[in-house]
């Protein structure tokens, strides 16, 4: 049994990783400040004796009295209304709150893990795609986009740093769209705005024309995927996602068909001047390095995530 300090520990992401950690038979010691996360996502948790969930905002220096030997730091905003809601704690989870993380892990001698974005490619240009780990990225350093795309760059160079001057062991997942249940119905997520549309009988709204493409990873798949990095000896980033790529307008579709809805799709100007128009992993690396590529067909994910959100939303 390993013991792992989680950030992040009540997010859509973190209680997952919680899960699959309890299941494998380890201590998880979770810590989130609730600004996205929800105590809800960990209710089943309580009660688990291996599962401990300490309220603690990880951008703010901190002690843990216990030894640990791994430290995740998943904790961030991750959707783009929030990143006009809260810009600065999203750029704080990507600064201050990488450096308290790291500098726990150095403490403890832990293995440390972040999590990552495919937003560090930005936009990518056509000789760029899909997106391999070795692309830089076309990033706008001053659109309002930038507070997380930059702060999960720096994230990822202070990691690089740590892992050169100090002889830390350190892992880096770039993590592609994912899905599942679990994810907050007013995230302004592509998918949780769709599905609660049709839910509600609303009508579907695409930004832009809806031909803008996204690569959607069901989150079981994403948490195994990241949990063999962690384990594994790859010491730089990594790609997880799914990479059948499918634009937006047939994403809609999808759910419109699955859902029984009979929303009009409709469309709306986009709200981000820098949304990529498309976005597809390369999975090569992850495949070779950790033996790793998803399975949960998107109609499969789509229903369990249409069921969780249903319930949320009582319709």
């Amino acid at each position: 049994m390993a013991r792992f300090l989680l950030s992040g520990a009540a997010g859509f992401l973190g209680s997952h990783m919680s899960d699959r950690l309890l299941y494998e038979g380890h201590e998880v010691f979770g810590l989130d400040n609730y600004i996205t996360g929800r105590q809800s996502n960990v209710a089943h948790l309580e009660g688990n004796s291996r599962f401990h969930l300490i309220q603690q905002d990880v951008s703010d220096p901190f002690t843990f009295p216990g030894e640990v030997d791994y430290v995740m730091h998943m904790a961030s905003p991750a959707s783009p209304p929030d990143f006009k809601r809260i810009p600065f704690e999203t750029m704080r989870a990507g600064s201050f709150a990488t450096h308290v993380m790291l500098d726990l892990a150095l403490e403890k001698k832990a293995r440390f893990f972040i999590a990552s974005t495919s937003e560090i490619y930005g936009d990518p240009p056509a000789e760029h795609h899909p997106q391999k780990e070795s692309y830089f990225g076309n990033v706008n350093p001053i659109g309002p986009r930038s507070v997380y795309d930059e702060a999960k760059r720096y994230a990822e160079t202070v990691t690089m740093a740590y892992q050169r001057e100090y002889g830390l062991e350190t892992r880096i997942v770039r993590i592609f769209n994912t899905y599942g249940p679990r994810m907050r119905p007013d995230d302004g997520r592509v998918v949780t705005n769709l599905i609660c549309q049709a839910l509600r009988g609303e009508p579907m709204t695409l930004y832009g024309d809806g031909s803008q493409t996204r690569s959607f990873c069901f989150v079981s798949d994403l948490i195994d995927g990241i949990l063999r990095l962690v384990l594994s000896d790859e010491k730089e980033p990594v790609n997880i996602g799914n990479p059948i790529e499918r634009t937006v307008r047939e994403l809609a579709e999808i759910i419109k068909g699955l859902t029984g809805s009979q929303s009009p799709v409709v469309t709306v100007p986009l709200p981000f001047k820098d949304d990529p128009r498309q976005r597809r992993p390369d999975i090569s690396k992850a495949k070779r390095v950790l033996g790793w590529e998803p399975k949960v067909t998107i109609e499969d994910g789509l229903r369990l995530t249409i069921d969780s959100l249903r319930k949320e939303i009582a319709v």
